[in-house]
């Protein structure tokens, strides 16, 4: 039921759909870029391993060539280059050309390589693996953004409710007083008076219908649809949340170590291959070959087409076994360097759980206070109530100023705003002890109920 919602959304165009917090989160996980920014990452970490495993196949090379050249050679040296050809000839020097041609195929395979391709094989499934727990940390932060918008809009909307009933209580005191203005039993004043705190009132539930908007407009972000078509359904967020125990906390859990480990895994994983970097490499060659050639040996040149066709075949079968001598000092140092990323990362990783602790401890600390202020709460509500309706007898009866409706009516839609929030609060707080932890999919089924 909960893949419904969108569907029924898309499907009726500018009409709201009700959202729940789950649903709201789902949708995020499913449309928000950054998560398909990261799914992508991984598809190429993922490639890298087959990458890395190509190395154990054997190499072919294959080659076809045909030309028409002089035939000059000249006894002497050339340092290695890749512009003048060798060329296999007669001492000569003129201008006549004839065809040559070759073909050539040549498969090298290492039989063993003291473990390096292995290596190379566990650094890019280490990097898979970061890539995977980047994954999974961008999908826990899109999810807290959007839970976090969710609780914003619920808490705009409950005040702006709170504006709405002040506005609907000061239009039943004004056609109260302008009847009392009209038979001439209280001054005039006491109607300006009242039109003024209608004024402010209105005044304030457009700023809490702004705030709606601006929220929605966050939360539409992450869902994937426009904020005109959002109407968010509270769910438990509208009663008092639950009270229990919080266990300690496990930081290696949250996302975000569990990021950090796998950067320390891949890091250590890469100081591995360097370690099998510096060992003999042993390959074992096959080549078979064909030379074709328009010149004898003696320099004379045949005509026509002699020459295109291969006509000497050669074969061969080696081992050529190759050391890196010098390449020692640069890999002693990029081991160092590959240590010291390992020691950072740990120190990272130490740094991670501190604050995740102390985020943890402050959490806990906030639900408490919200927990204190939500108990009291409704005691004010209660009294600004009763005082209101004091207020408004003594008025009645002539005993009391119109001040004391307009202060009393303040403070009840203060007090019933503080209540709403306080509760929201409580639900806010137990939201961000589940975002230190690394898991809110218990606070969102909890909260969508």
């Amino acid at each position: 039921m909960r893949k419904l919602w969108l569907l029924t959304a898309l499907a009726v165009g500018p009409l709201a759909a009700q959202v729940t917090l789950s649903q709201a989160v789902d949708s995020a996980l499913k449309n928000y870029p950054a998560i398909r920014v990261s799914q992508e990452q991984m598809a190429a970490a993922a490639a890298g391993i087959q990458l890395a495993q190509t190395a154990y196949l054997p190499r072919v090379d294959a080659l076809a060539q045909a030309n028409r050249a002089t035939r000059n050679t000249f006894y002497g040296l050339l340092l290695p280059q890749s512009v003048i050809p060798g060329v296999d000839g007669v001492k000569a020097n003129n201008l006549g050309t004839v065809w040559d041609s070759g073909v050539g195929l040549l498969v090298t395979w290492q039989p063993f390589d003291f473990g390096l391709r292995a290596a190379n094989v566990a650094s890019a499934t280490a990097a898979r693996d970061r890539a995977q727990a980047a994954v999974s940390r961008t999908r826990y932060d899109v999810s807290v953004a959007t839970a976090d918008a969710f609780l914003t809009v619920v808490a705009a909307g409950e005040t702006a409710r709170a504006a709405r009933a002040a506005v609907d209580s000061w239009q039943v005191l004004l056609k109260s007083i302008h009847a009392l203005v009209a038979a001439q039993l209280r001054p005039g004043a006491d109607e300006s008076r009242v039109r003024a705190e209608l004024a402010a009132a209105e005044t304030q539930l457009a700023q809490a219908e702004q705030a709606i908007d601006v929220a929605n407009s966050t939360l539409a972000q992450f869902v994937g649809l426009a904020p005109s078509q959002l109407q968010v359904i509270s769910g438990r967020l509208a009663n008092p949340a639950p009270e229990r125990p919080e266990p300690p906390l496990e930081a290696s859990a949250h996302p975000l170590a569990i990021e950090q480990n796998a950067a320390i895994a891949q890091a250590q994983s890469q100081l591995r291959a360097l370690d099998r970097a510096y060992y003999p490499q042993f390959v074992v060659q096959g080549l078979a070959s064909a030379r074709g050639t328009g010149m004898l040996t003696d320099g004379s040149r045949l005509g026509g087409v002699n020459g295109l066709a291969p006509t000497t075949q050669d074969y061969g079968l080696g081992l050529t076994v190759t050391f890196p001598v010098m390449d020692r000092f640069a890999i002693r140092e990029q081991e160092a360097i590959q240590a010291a990323n390992i020691r950072a990362g740990q120190a990272q990783y130490q740094t991670i759980a501190t604050n995740l602790q102390g985020q943890f401890n402050g959490a806990l600390a906030r639900l408490t206070g919200a927990r204190r202020v939500a108990a009291n709460t409704p005691v004010e509500v209660s009294s600004a109530r009763t005082a209101l309706e004091q207020a408004t007898a003594r008025y009645r009866s002539g005993l009391a100023p119109i001040d004391d409706i307009a202060q009393a009516q303040r403070l009840l839609v203060a007090a019933q705003i503080d209540d709403a929030l306080a509760r929201l609060n409580v639900w806010r707080a137990l939201l961000e002890v589940a975002t230190v932890r690394g898991n809110i999919q218990p606070f969102v089924a909890e909260a969508s109920q």
